[in-house]
């Protein structure tokens, strides 16, 4: 079987949610433990203080962002995914890569002509 990215981002989502559930029934039996126990092992867990996160980290982020009041982005998840999964860069760090030069072809002179 082989999934599509979108396919993956919304499995991972859709299993954010339902952790999310129980956390959500946890934090009404036992207000507070959400901010005083939940988020900061959630936090190690999904390794924020790196700015490139790994396959690893991906889940716990999905986790951590429902735990705020901004919706999971979909299309942001996906393109995380295919960054990791594919290999391709950010946008933000491929527009900053120097550009590769091209071949100097006029400076061959074995060439005749």
């Amino acid at each position: 079987m082989n999934l599509t990215t979108d396919q993956l981002a919304e499995l991972l989502v859709g299993m954010a949610r339902a952790q999310n559930a129980v956390i959500e029934a946890v934090e009404r039996a036992n207000g507070g433990w959400r901010n005083a126990h939940l988020v900061p092992l959630l936090s190690i867990a999904a390794n924020m203080r790196s700015a490139q996160p790994r396959l690893l980290d991906l889940p716990s982020r999905v986790l951590l962002r429902l735990q705020g009041r901004v919706a999971v982005d979909t299309a942001a998840l996906k393109g995380e995914l295919e960054r990791l999964l594919g290999g391709a860069e950010p946008a933000s760090r491929a527009a900053n890569a120097p550009q590769a030069a091209e071949p100097a072809s006029g400076l061959d002179f074995s060439k005749p002509g």
